[in-house]
Protein backbone atom coordinates (compact mmCIF):
# COMPACT_ATOMS: atom_id res chain seq x y z
CA UNK A 1 0.00 0.00 0.00
CA UNK A 2 1.41 3.39 -1.00
CA UNK A 3 -0.74 6.32 0.17
CA UNK A 4 0.25 9.92 -0.44
CA UNK A 5 1.16 11.48 2.92
CA UNK A 6 2.04 15.16 3.13
CA UNK A 7 2.65 15.18 -0.61
CA UNK A 8 4.92 12.12 -0.75
CA UNK A 9 4.34 8.47 -1.60
CA UNK A 10 4.65 6.34 1.53
CA UNK A 11 5.26 2.61 1.71
CA UNK A 12 3.06 0.71 4.18
CA UNK A 13 3.26 -3.03 4.77
CA UNK A 14 -0.21 -4.48 5.40
CA UNK A 15 0.75 -7.90 6.69
CA UNK A 16 0.06 -9.78 3.46
CA UNK A 17 -3.67 -8.98 3.49
CA UNK A 18 -5.79 -6.43 1.67
CA UNK A 19 -6.55 -3.29 3.66
CA UNK A 20 -10.15 -3.91 4.73
CA UNK A 21 -11.96 -0.77 5.94
CA UNK A 22 -14.44 -2.85 7.95
CA UNK A 23 -11.77 -4.11 10.38
CA UNK A 24 -10.16 -2.38 13.37
CA UNK A 25 -6.77 -0.83 12.54
CA UNK A 26 -3.37 -1.09 14.20
CA UNK A 27 -0.38 0.98 13.11
CA UNK A 28 3.15 -0.28 13.85
CA UNK A 29 5.80 2.47 14.07
CA UNK A 30 9.45 1.46 13.75
CA UNK A 31 12.44 2.92 15.56
CA UNK A 32 15.56 4.82 14.57
CA UNK A 33 17.51 3.60 11.52
CA UNK A 34 14.98 0.83 10.89
CA UNK A 35 11.94 0.18 8.71
CA UNK A 36 8.64 -1.71 8.71
CA UNK A 37 10.52 -5.02 8.71
CA UNK A 38 10.96 -4.86 12.48
CA UNK A 39 7.25 -5.63 12.76
CA UNK A 40 6.87 -8.25 10.02
CA UNK A 41 5.79 -11.14 12.25
CA UNK A 42 3.50 -9.03 14.43
CA UNK A 43 1.99 -7.32 11.40
CA UNK A 44 1.30 -10.64 9.69
CA UNK A 45 -0.27 -12.17 12.80
CA UNK A 46 -2.68 -9.29 13.33
CA UNK A 47 -3.48 -9.00 9.62
CA UNK A 48 -4.51 -12.66 9.63
CA UNK A 49 -6.49 -12.41 12.87
CA UNK A 50 -9.11 -9.76 12.29
CA UNK A 51 -7.14 -6.52 11.98
CA UNK A 52 -6.19 -4.19 9.16
CA UNK A 53 -2.53 -3.32 9.51
CA UNK A 54 -0.35 -0.38 8.56
CA UNK A 55 3.39 -0.77 9.13
CA UNK A 56 4.89 2.27 7.37
CA UNK A 57 8.43 3.17 6.53
CA UNK A 58 8.83 6.60 8.13
CA UNK A 59 9.89 9.42 5.78
CA UNK A 60 13.53 9.09 4.73
CA UNK A 61 13.61 5.41 5.70
CA UNK A 62 13.89 2.65 3.10
CA UNK A 63 10.92 2.77 0.69
CA UNK A 64 9.48 6.12 1.85
CA UNK A 65 11.71 8.58 0.07
CA UNK A 66 10.45 11.86 1.55
CA UNK A 67 12.98 13.81 3.63
CA UNK A 68 13.53 12.40 7.11
CA UNK A 69 11.63 14.17 9.88
CA UNK A 70 13.81 15.89 12.43
CA UNK A 71 11.56 15.88 15.51
CA UNK A 72 9.23 13.54 17.35
CA UNK A 73 6.50 16.16 17.07
CA UNK A 74 6.82 16.14 13.28
CA UNK A 75 6.63 12.34 13.27
CA UNK A 76 3.45 12.48 15.36
CA UNK A 77 1.83 14.90 12.91
CA UNK A 78 2.93 12.64 10.07
CA UNK A 79 1.31 9.58 11.69
CA UNK A 80 -1.99 11.41 11.98
CA UNK A 81 -1.67 12.51 8.36
CA UNK A 82 -1.06 8.85 7.43
CA UNK A 83 -4.36 7.90 9.07
CA UNK A 84 -6.09 10.60 7.04
CA UNK A 85 -4.48 9.40 3.81
CA UNK A 86 -5.44 5.79 4.49
CA UNK A 87 -9.02 6.71 5.42
CA UNK A 88 -8.65 5.49 9.01
CA UNK A 89 -10.89 7.19 11.56
CA UNK A 90 -9.57 5.36 14.64
CA UNK A 91 -6.54 3.17 15.23
CA UNK A 92 -4.33 1.57 17.83
CA UNK A 93 -0.68 2.66 17.77
CA UNK A 94 2.23 0.37 18.61
CA UNK A 95 5.66 2.00 18.44
CA UNK A 96 9.18 0.73 19.08
CA UNK A 97 11.87 2.97 20.65
CA UNK A 98 11.82 6.22 18.61
CA UNK A 99 8.50 5.05 17.22
CA UNK A 100 7.12 4.73 20.74
CA UNK A 101 7.77 8.43 21.32
CA UNK A 102 6.05 9.34 18.04
CA UNK A 103 3.09 7.14 18.99
CA UNK A 104 2.92 8.74 22.45
CA UNK A 105 2.92 12.26 21.02
CA UNK A 106 0.37 11.38 18.31
CA UNK A 107 -1.96 9.85 20.90
CA UNK A 108 -1.68 12.99 23.01
CA UNK A 109 -2.53 15.18 20.02
CA UNK A 110 -5.54 13.11 18.94
CA UNK A 111 -6.84 11.42 22.10
CA UNK A 112 -10.25 10.54 20.67
CA UNK A 113 -8.75 9.00 17.57
CA UNK A 114 -6.25 6.57 19.12
CA UNK A 115 -7.93 3.60 20.81
CA UNK A 116 -4.85 1.89 22.29
CA UNK A 117 -1.23 2.89 22.85
CA UNK A 118 1.53 0.27 23.00
CA UNK A 119 5.11 1.39 23.64
CA UNK A 120 7.86 -1.18 23.08
CA UNK A 121 11.43 -0.77 24.38
CA UNK A 122 10.73 2.77 25.49
CA UNK A 123 12.02 5.39 27.90
CA UNK A 124 10.55 8.82 28.54
CA UNK A 125 12.52 10.98 28.22
CA UNK A 126 14.95 9.12 25.91
CA UNK A 127 18.33 10.88 26.24
CA UNK A 128 21.10 9.83 23.88
CA UNK A 129 24.75 10.11 25.01
CA UNK A 130 26.59 12.99 23.37
CA UNK A 131 29.38 10.60 22.40
CA UNK A 132 26.96 8.49 20.34
CA UNK A 133 25.49 11.55 18.62
CA UNK A 134 28.99 12.76 17.77
CA UNK A 135 29.98 9.32 16.48
CA UNK A 136 26.86 9.28 14.32
CA UNK A 137 28.13 12.39 12.57
CA UNK A 138 31.79 11.39 12.36
CA UNK A 139 31.48 7.68 11.50
CA UNK A 140 27.93 6.44 10.96
CA UNK A 141 28.92 2.81 10.38
CA UNK A 142 30.81 2.71 13.66
CA UNK A 143 27.79 4.25 15.42
CA UNK A 144 25.57 1.55 13.93
CA UNK A 145 27.93 -1.15 15.20
CA UNK A 146 27.86 0.36 18.70
CA UNK A 147 24.06 0.43 18.79
CA UNK A 148 23.82 -3.17 17.58
CA UNK A 149 26.21 -4.33 20.31
CA UNK A 150 24.03 -2.69 22.94
CA UNK A 151 20.70 -3.78 21.50
CA UNK A 152 20.76 -7.57 21.97
CA UNK A 153 21.15 -9.48 25.20
CA UNK A 154 22.54 -12.67 23.65
CA UNK A 155 24.71 -13.70 20.71
CA UNK A 156 22.17 -16.28 19.51
CA UNK A 157 18.60 -15.96 20.79
CA UNK A 158 16.50 -19.15 20.69
CA UNK A 159 13.88 -19.22 19.29
CA UNK A 160 15.08 -16.55 16.93
CA UNK A 161 13.49 -14.25 14.38
CA UNK A 162 12.25 -15.03 11.81
CA UNK A 163 13.39 -18.59 12.49
CA UNK A 164 16.07 -20.66 14.25
CA UNK A 165 19.59 -19.98 13.06
CA UNK A 166 19.12 -16.35 12.08
CA UNK A 167 21.86 -14.04 13.35
CA UNK A 168 19.99 -11.16 14.95
CA UNK A 169 22.99 -8.86 15.37
CA UNK A 170 24.14 -9.32 11.80
CA UNK A 171 20.61 -8.78 10.51
CA UNK A 172 20.17 -5.60 12.54
CA UNK A 173 23.50 -4.23 11.33
CA UNK A 174 22.66 -5.03 7.70
CA UNK A 175 19.22 -3.42 7.96
CA UNK A 176 20.58 -0.18 9.44
CA UNK A 177 23.21 0.02 6.71
CA UNK A 178 20.56 -0.62 4.09
CA UNK A 179 18.28 2.09 5.51
CA UNK A 180 21.21 4.50 5.43
CA UNK A 181 22.04 3.59 1.82
CA UNK A 182 18.45 4.04 0.64
CA UNK A 183 17.83 7.36 2.39
CA UNK A 184 18.47 10.89 1.19
CA UNK A 185 20.09 11.96 4.46
CA UNK A 186 23.72 10.81 4.84
CA UNK A 187 23.45 11.75 8.52
CA UNK A 188 20.19 9.86 9.10
CA UNK A 189 21.62 8.14 12.18
CA UNK A 190 22.26 11.51 13.81
CA UNK A 191 18.89 12.86 12.64
CA UNK A 192 16.95 10.00 14.23
CA UNK A 193 18.85 9.81 17.49
CA UNK A 194 18.95 13.60 17.88
CA UNK A 195 15.15 13.64 17.55
CA UNK A 196 14.88 11.16 20.43
CA UNK A 197 17.32 13.16 22.51
CA UNK A 198 15.51 16.46 21.91
CA UNK A 199 12.02 15.22 22.79
CA UNK A 200 11.33 16.59 26.26
CA UNK A 201 7.53 16.78 26.16
CA UNK A 202 6.84 13.10 26.70
CA UNK A 203 5.69 13.10 30.32
CA UNK A 204 3.46 16.13 29.74
CA UNK A 205 2.04 14.49 26.62
CA UNK A 206 1.24 11.37 28.64
CA UNK A 207 -0.96 13.43 30.96
CA UNK A 208 -3.35 14.12 28.07
CA UNK A 209 -3.87 10.43 27.24
CA UNK A 210 -6.90 8.56 28.48
CA UNK A 211 -6.98 5.46 26.27
CA UNK A 212 -5.61 2.13 27.55
CA UNK A 213 -1.82 2.08 27.43
CA UNK A 214 0.63 -0.81 27.57
CA UNK A 215 4.43 -1.02 27.76
CA UNK A 216 6.51 -3.97 26.53
CA UNK A 217 10.01 -3.81 28.01
CA UNK A 218 13.07 -5.99 27.58
CA UNK A 219 14.47 -6.81 31.00
CA UNK A 220 18.02 -6.78 29.54
CA UNK A 221 17.59 -3.61 27.47
CA UNK A 222 20.73 -1.45 27.60
CA UNK A 223 19.49 1.17 25.12
CA UNK A 224 16.33 2.16 26.97
CA UNK A 225 16.64 0.93 30.53
CA UNK A 226 13.36 -0.43 31.96
CA UNK A 227 13.67 1.84 35.00
CA UNK A 228 13.51 4.85 32.68
CA UNK A 229 10.00 3.87 31.62
CA UNK A 230 8.57 3.87 35.15
CA UNK A 231 7.54 7.52 35.17
CA UNK A 232 5.56 7.37 31.93
CA UNK A 233 4.01 4.04 32.93
CA UNK A 234 2.76 5.63 36.16
CA UNK A 235 1.24 8.64 34.38
CA UNK A 236 -0.40 6.46 31.73
CA UNK A 237 -1.53 3.90 34.32
CA UNK A 238 -0.12 1.44 31.84
CA UNK A 239 0.07 -2.31 32.03
CA UNK A 240 3.74 -3.30 31.84
CA UNK A 241 4.92 -6.55 30.24
CA UNK A 242 8.52 -7.61 30.84
CA UNK A 243 10.07 -10.05 28.37
CA UNK A 244 13.52 -11.71 28.40
CA UNK A 245 15.09 -9.57 25.68
CA UNK A 246 17.22 -6.54 24.96
CA UNK A 247 16.16 -3.53 22.91
CA UNK A 248 14.46 -5.53 20.14
CA UNK A 249 11.89 -7.72 21.92
CA UNK A 250 10.06 -8.33 18.62
CA UNK A 251 13.11 -10.23 17.36
CA UNK A 252 14.69 -11.62 20.50
CA UNK A 253 11.47 -12.76 22.17
CA UNK A 254 8.87 -12.93 19.38
CA UNK A 255 6.37 -15.20 21.13
CA UNK A 256 6.40 -13.26 24.40
CA UNK A 257 6.08 -9.97 22.56
CA UNK A 258 3.21 -11.25 20.44
CA UNK A 259 1.40 -12.48 23.54
CA UNK A 260 1.82 -9.07 25.17
CA UNK A 261 0.46 -7.33 22.05
CA UNK A 262 -2.48 -9.73 21.83
CA UNK A 263 -3.40 -8.87 25.41
CA UNK A 264 -2.88 -5.14 24.88
CA UNK A 265 -5.07 -5.02 21.78
CA UNK A 266 -7.72 -7.50 22.92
Amino acid sequence: MKPQVQGHETYCYTGGKAFDASLPCVVFVHGAMNDHGNFTLLARWFAHHGWRVLAPDLPGHMRSAAPALKSIEAMADWLLALLDAAGVEQAALAGHSMGSLAALEATSRAPGRITRLVMLATAVPMPVPAALLELGQADTLAAIDRVVRLSFSTLAAKPSYPGPGVWLRGGARALMRQVLAHGRDPLLFHTDFAACNAYVNGLDAAKNIGCPAHLVLGVFDRMTLPRDAQAVAKILKAAVYSVPAGHFPMQECPDGTLNALRTALA
